[in-house]
């Protein structure tokens, strides 16, 4: 896309225009030359907007939960912005789930903003574009942003670092999974629901939650509440609106707020810089080569790990390779 296009998408963006909104999402999302500059020219005015994610098992109910919390917000006249990572298509690289099948109620509200991202075949974790996505939500004017995850791999991790406050959406069912889930969402949520509390086995699965949270200790004064919710008749959805304000609270009082959006941009840039240094290094003909020659040679008992990944450093990262660990 042309410059002048681009600048002219971002003027009407400033003034509130939502098509220049999703068709600046879209770049990003494409990956556009332009994207950085995009970026760079609304991040100035990002940083007002309470990040909230929702993740957990697939089928678990967070989109139709989430649209009942929209909803909930709504009433308070929020403004509200939804990223939803979807499953991406193997043909062209989009979301398979459109903003249209899902939601639909509160996407026809015009203070909530949805749009779907295609989580580009990754399992692991939010895309780049999604955290742009987020950004230019909250340089919008969003006062709440949500993102919500294929609840898959390395997703769950990478939304709570992603977000202020994460709710962990399970279901009755999920109840054989806790020990599994103590090294992974039992550690990332702030609040934790239980939903589909029709089902049988809600209360057993709450309890049984509770349990496990109670031998975990408080983070920074904070233990996570267990929520119960049933998302077809928006049962607990007020409670667990209240719950997210509560944490947002907790954190606004514990001074941890004003540092969340700082250590949210460290990992990008620490993220773009890894990814860079690794696409710079393995484009590189000559070590390619020399990786080819070495992995036999190592195989072969010919030469030493080691020796063979001090070989494949780049000029200058030799010396601070060696002695790592050492005294």
């Amino acid at each position: 896309m042309a410059q002048a296009m681009v600048s002219a998408l971002i003027d009407s963006f400033r003034q509130g225009d939502r098509l220049a909104l999703a068709r600046l999402i879209t770049l990003v999302e494409n990956r556009a030359s332009a994207r950085d500059e995009i970026i760079d020219s609304i991040l100035p005015l990002a940083g007002q907007a309470y990040r909230i994610g929702i993740t957990g098992p697939p089928g678990s109910g967070k989109s139709t939960l989430l649209e009942e919390l929209l909803l909930k917000y709504r009433k308070d006249g929020k403004s509200l912005g939804v990223i939803a990572v979807d499953p991406s298509s193997p043909f062209s690289g989009g979301a398979l789930l459109g903003d249209r099948l899902r939601m639909r109620r509160a996407g026809a509200d015009p203070g909530v903003f949805i749009r779907s991202l295609g989580s580009r075949g990754a399992l692991g974790g939010l895309s780049e574009a999604a955290d742009m996505a987020l950004d230019l939500l909250d340089a919008f004017g969003m006062e709440r942003v949500f993102v919500e995850t294929v609840g898959v791999g390395q997703s769950e991790l990478d939304v709570a670092e992603n977000a202020y406050t994460t709710v962990v959406v399970l279901v009755p069912e999920s109840g054989d999974q806790i020990q599994t889930m103590k090294a992974g969402l039992m550690e990332i949520g702030d609040v934790f629901v239980v939903n589909k509390t029709d089902r049988e086995g809600a209360g057993r699965m709450m309890e049984a939650l509770e349990l496990s949270l109670e031998e975990s200790p408080a983070r920074e004064g904070w233990k996570p509440p267990v929520l119960g919710t049933c998302a077809k008749t928006a049962e607990g959805v007020l409670e667990l609106q209240a719950a997210i304000e509560s944490h947002r609270e907790h954190i606004s009082q514990y001074g941890k707020l004003g540092n969340l959006r700082k250590e949210i941009g460290l990992r990008r840039i620490h993220k773009a810089v890894s990814s860079s240094v690794t696409r710079a290094l393995w484009s590189d003909p000559r070590r390619a080569k020399l990786l080819d020659r070495g992995l036999d040679q190592w195989l072969s008992g010919a030469v030493a790990f080691g020796e063979l990944v001090e070989s494949l450093l780049p000029e200058g990262l030799h010396a601070k390779s060696q002695g790592e660990g050492d005294e």
